[in-house]
């Protein structure tokens, strides 16, 4: 079966790349250019839309432009090596189904700038489901949050038992740290959300005033580009934006998870095994093993991977384009795929926790009211240095409140038994408005 040539092969059809070199130069690309492909096709539309306004294109050429490209999202779209990227597919689609019509629509681009706007489109869509998958699992944290908020549970520093907290204080404090990263993570998606179409291969396109604000408005980008040579300049730094603030998900998520791996622990025995995110021992039929907790602690390391690659390969490149740069699009999109996988299978491992009430009754210890009976001492006068000295050595006479008592002691919002969740909820709802699903 014979396959059209590259996109940047001369007609005389002399020049050919041994298998192994197009092997190697195609990489996984053409893997990620399939999730790509769908965008590239909307990116295709306004630019054919931008060379009708100019008059490359009569209505009659842009008419059917648009419409082979409606037929070709309506197929099993993928990319094959022997395509190199999804470019490859839409041009040899319209060439094949339009002939000369066909040839005219990489008027005015370069494969450099079409990559860059597929990309950014793909990822406004994937931010904006990690986004929303996160929020899904802050609203669960903040029901834990309030209904574990009386549930007494050891504070730990130092992996020693330091203070009392509670089930509802140690979700709160994710449920916090989780809507600050997607405030960053929001602001990150503005700041990608700027077209480069129109730079072409950095250098811009004489002899066409090709209408770019008006095609990156026809896309939803806020804005483009202003100097050509900024996108070729970017290429890799916008990519580590966004890696960077998926890592701070992935880095809460990471603590989180491995919060919940101790508490299964046996020795902990907080959280009791759950089928939903654990599998069992091939050999050890007593076994539960929390995998689900363990591949997502894992998971951020490879983020941190990806986020390496953004930050050092661009750096010692001259300006303009170099083939080094094919490599961010697969560190960006492989990180993207990671985050989303976590963010949306800690949802489900935060839904379905259930606590052992009665060991977490058991590890709260006297000792862990060394600070309040120091505390109260103070507030009869003693200097606290001193109530230290005392308290420290009378450790044995130190009670256990009940858990009533030991909360009621607290007079500030956000302390072991003063849960806010509303105040996470309301600022999350300014985020993400969507409406929380009844149970």
């Amino acid at each position: 079966m014979t396959h059209p040539p590259p996109l940047w092969k001369k007609s005389d059809a002399s020049e050919t790349l041994e298998d192994k070199v197009m092997r190697f130069t195609v990489g996984e690309d053409y893997r990620w250019d399939t999730l790509l492909l769908p965008y590239d096709i909307r990116a295709t539309r306004a630019h054919a839309w931008g060379l009708a306004e100019i008059g490359i294109l009569v209505k009659e050429e842009f008419d059917a432009i648009i419409e082979a490209l409606d037929a070709l999202t309506e197929q099993e779209l993928s990319v094959r090596p022997e395509d190199e990227d999804s470019h490859t597919v839409i041009e040899n689609h319209l060439t094949e189904a339009l002939g000369d019509i066909g040839k005219k629509i990489h008027t005015g681009r370069s494969r450099n700038d079409q990559v860059l706007a597929a990309l950014r489109l793909y990822l406004r869509d994937a931010l904006r489901g990690i986004i929303q998958q996160t929020a899904d699992m802050v609203r669960i944290l903040c029901r834990w949050g309030e209904e574990g908020d009386h549930w007494l549970i050891p504070g730990y520093t130092h992996m020693q038992r330091a203070m009392p907290a509670t089930v509802g204080l140690w979700t709160m404090g994710f449920a916090e740290l989780l809507t600050v990263d997607i405030e960053r993570l929001q602001e990150t998606a503005k700041r990608i959300n700027v077209s480069p179409l129109g730079s072409a291969a950095g250098y811009g396109i004489p002899g066409l005033a090709l209408p770019r604000k008006k095609i990156a408005h026809r896309l939803g980008f806020d804005d483009i580009q202003e100097h050509v040579t900024a996108v070729q300049l970017s290429r890799g730094k916008l990519e580590l934006d966004v890696v960077h603030a998926l890592a701070q998900i992935a880095a809460t998520c990471n603590r989180l998870a491995s919060d919940i791996v101790l508490y299964h622990a046996a020795e902990f025995g907080f959280l009791k095994p759950a089928d939903t995110y654990g599998t069992g021992s091939s050999i050890m039929p007593q076994k539960r093993n929390p995998d689900v907790p363990e591949l997502v602690r894992a998971s951020y390391h490879r983020m941190l991977a990806e986020m390496q690659l953004l930050a050092s390969l661009p750096a010692n490149l001259p300006s303009g384009y170099h083939r080094d740069l094919q490599l961010t699009k697969e560190a960006v999109l492989r990180a993207v795929h990671t985050a989303s996988n976590i963010t949306g299978a800690m949802a489900v491992v935060v839904r379905d926790m259930r606590f052992d009430k009665t060991r977490l009754d058991k590890a709260v210890s006297p000792e862990l009211f060394a600070t309040a009976r120091a505390i109260g001492m103070v507030q009869e006068g003693t200097p606290f240095r001193e109530a230290y000295r005392q308290t420290a050595g009378e450790l044995d006479a130190i009670r256990k409140p009940p858990a009533e008592e030991a909360l009621g002691a607290y007079r500030v919002d956000g302390y072991p038994g003063r849960c806010r969740p509303d105040i996470i909820i309301e600022r999350l709802n300014r985020i993400d408005p969507k409406p929380e699903k009844p149970e």
